[in-house]
């Protein structure tokens, strides 16, 4: 039975956009090329790997088989690339990175670093929701994720990396504001400025909230930490956000940071890949950056 790398590439792509069209797209391929390879895989195979929709394809049984373990291949020649990166003029890498909310506060100051150390090497980064992060390196999708909370993670090497935890924030004249804690169902009555739909902490929110079958009131949604708490400091909403962002935005903003007494606001992030030894050697590089950085960080000033 032969495969072809290309081939490999393009179920991936396929399964990624649920369509053929915009996997072909991805894949740098005509419609009618890509729809070819595909029916020449499947009648290699004598299996059918999509089905298809009127809303677009979607994998069979079989097809998500194909995928993980296409997945696994294309990732074990990304690792290969980079071991030999060091030997090959030219060569580029990519390290795939899917990260919580919280843990993206960490993250400029290291890949800064990184990537001044690394200049044939790209990073790619994502935001996730914590359980969708584990997803994605067990399938081969992300190299390395950053996880919060009491997430799964079996099958995986994980590795403690930071502790932060969620806060409130308010406006000094906003009701809260003389409270030293409170209990995120009190938050509910009150308007929020949130980050937009797409981030992982709003996503995380609105889960907390259906939990207690209660919705969160979204006014105003922006998209980083610094125009949520302008937005706080003018009085327009409350919000909640990590307290490394929290307290930093404090120090040049008039607004009151208030800990939340919920067990899930307590944040222990940790680093999971497959496996460390199989990270390419500039993967690990970052790892062992992300530590020692978090390391330096706990020492005492």
């Amino acid at each position: 039975m032969h495969f072809d790398l290309a081939d490999f590439r393009l179920l991936v792509h396929i399964a990624e956009a649920n369509s053929l069209t915009g996997g072909a797209e991805r894949a740098h391929l005509s419609l009618p090329a890509a729809s070819m390879r595909i029916k020449n895989l499947e009648e290699s195979l004598g299996l059918k790997l999509f089905t298809r929709t009127n809303r677009g394809v979607c994998l069979t049984p079989a097809g998500q088989v194909f995928l993980n373990h296409a997945r696994q291949v294309l990732g074990q020649l990304e690792n290969l690339c980079g071991d030999l990166l060091e030997y090959a003029n030219g060569v580029k890498g990519q390290v795939r990175i899917f990260a919580n909310t919280t843990s993206t506060e960490f993250l400029p100051e290291v890949l800064r670093t990184y990537l001044a150390r690394h200049p044939n090497v790209n990073v790619e980064l994502r935001e996730r929701l914590s359980q969708e992060i584990v997803r994605a390196v067990t399938e081969g999708m992300a190299d390395i994720g950053i996880v919060a909370g009491n997430v799964r993670t079996e099958g995986l090497e994980a590795l403690p990396y930071r502790r932060d935890r969620l806060v409130l924030a308010v406006a000094p004249s906003h009701p809260l504001a003389a409270k030293p804690a409170a209990d995120f169902a009190e938050t509910l009555d009150y308007g929020f400025i949130g980050l937009t739909e797409t981030s992982a902490i709003h996503g995380f929110l609105v889960e907390a909230a259906t939990r207690l079958n209660r919705r969160l009131k979204i006014r105003i949604q922006v998209g980083n930490f610094t125009a949520v708490c302008r937005m706080i400091e003018a009085d327009i909403g409350i919000g909640i956000l990590p307290e490394s962002a929290a307290r930093r935005h404090a120090k040049s903003m008039n607004i009151r940071l208030i800990r939340l007494n919920d067990e899930w606001a307590k944040r222990d992030l940790q680093i999971c890949v497959r496996s460390l030894d199989l990270l390419p050697v500039f993967g690990r590089d970052l790892v062992e950056l992300l530590l020692a950085d978090a390391a330096a960080a706990e020492r005492p000033q």
